[in-house]
């Protein structure tokens, strides 16, 4: 029997920590901690080694976006995947941990389901980002920081033609079942080309492969409103 995703939720806020607790734990998920700020997440990440972090942004002491950068840094094996927590859906902070690592954000007002289906789904390695949010977000901010040095790596020469189209279609937003109708081919065929993308380019999710796609300049931002 496979055991439950353990999970460690990191607030400030009392209440949002409880809601969240509760959901998780009725639907069989291990609330393993609790953290009221980032030096507390830190801790407790490495106290509990859970599977998914949900951490907020703004806390003290330590705001959320440095403790998921001291969280991820470290061998991959032992890491685990980290949902920003946000009250907005444009927030400077979530582009920042997102080139740091972590695998996507939630809204705090998300719905129960949408919670749990979150945390399933960042442990099977895919994005946590809808695909309007995708673009908006990268967009709005991979021109500004542009001149920063990148956590991730900008070559593509490694990738087939195929992957870089693929790559193209997910910074575009496409989940695997329209980068494979797109491509009249079969979605197993485009997760296939999606590891291969991961695997050659040294890349934790497919947030990653967004973020590295404007960043690079395969994908050019669009000018701002």
């Amino acid at each position: 029997m496979t055991p439950p995703l353990r999970v460690v939720i990191a607030d400030d806020q009392a209440l949002v920590r409880a809601g969240f607790r509760m959901i998780l734990a009725s639907d069989g998920f291990d609330v393993v901690a609790e953290a009221t700020n980032g030096s507390e997440a830190v801790d407790a990440v490495r106290s509990t080694r859970p599977d998914v972090v949900l951490m907020d942004i703004r806390m003290p002491e330590l705001d959320g976006l440095e403790a998921t950068r001291r969280i991820l840094t470290g061998a991959a094996a032992d890491q685990p995947s980290v949902i920003m927590l946000t009250t907005f859906d444009l927030d400077e902070y979530v582009y920042a941990a997102l080139t740091a690592g972590a695998s996507g954000f939630l809204l705090k007002d998300v719905s129960p389901e949408h919670l749990l289906a979150a945390v399933r789904l960042v442990r099977t390695g895919d994005a946590l980002l809808a695909p309007t949010i995708t673009r908006r977000l990268v967009e709005r901010f991979a021109r500004r920081h542009h001149s920063e040095t990148p956590t991730i790596p900008r070559d593509l020469a490694a990738l087939t033609a195929r992957e870089l189209e693929v790559l193209r279609l997910l910074a575009e937003g496409l989940n695997n079942a329209e980068i494979a109708d797109r491509l009249t081919v079969s979605e197993a065929t485009v997760k296939t080309h999606v590891a291969h993308i991961l695997a050659k380019l040294g890349l934790r999710d497919r947030v990653q492969a967004v973020v590295l796609a404007y960043q690079t300049g395969l994908i050019n931002p669009a000018t701002p409103q």
